[in-house]
């Protein structure tokens, strides 16, 4: 089942818990205490590779998104670029669906 990433991202901001920036994602990611991590598209190599490696530690999915930082702030409704983000809770959100 397709869903809408861009619904599904606004919606677990609005409704459910969310974490953003690269130092918050990497240490809820080698704690083990999101359930997805986002990365931005441009995301430097280093910095996805770091997240990644980190989370497949942990057994947490770790998604890179088509959308730039900034376009990914937008959808989250931040007026800042957002490089990484944590999904803790999805709230009424899908957006755990994109990782079946």
């Amino acid at each position: 089942m397709d869903i809408d990433l861009e619904k599904a991202i606004r919606m677990s901001v609005d409704t459910g818990k969310v974490e953003f920036g690269t130092k918050t994602c990497k240490s809820l990611a080698a704690h083990g205490k999101a359930k997805l991590v986002l990365v931005a598209g441009n995301c430097p190599s280093v910095l996805k590779k770091e997240v990644m490696d980190l989370c497949k530690n942990s057994g947490i999915p770790c998604k890179e998104v088509k959308y730039p930082s900034i376009e990914l702030g937008s959808l989250a409704g931040r007026p800042y670029p957002v490089l990484m983000m944590a999904i803790i809770e999805p709230g009424d959100s899908e957006i755990l669906k994109i990782i079946e």
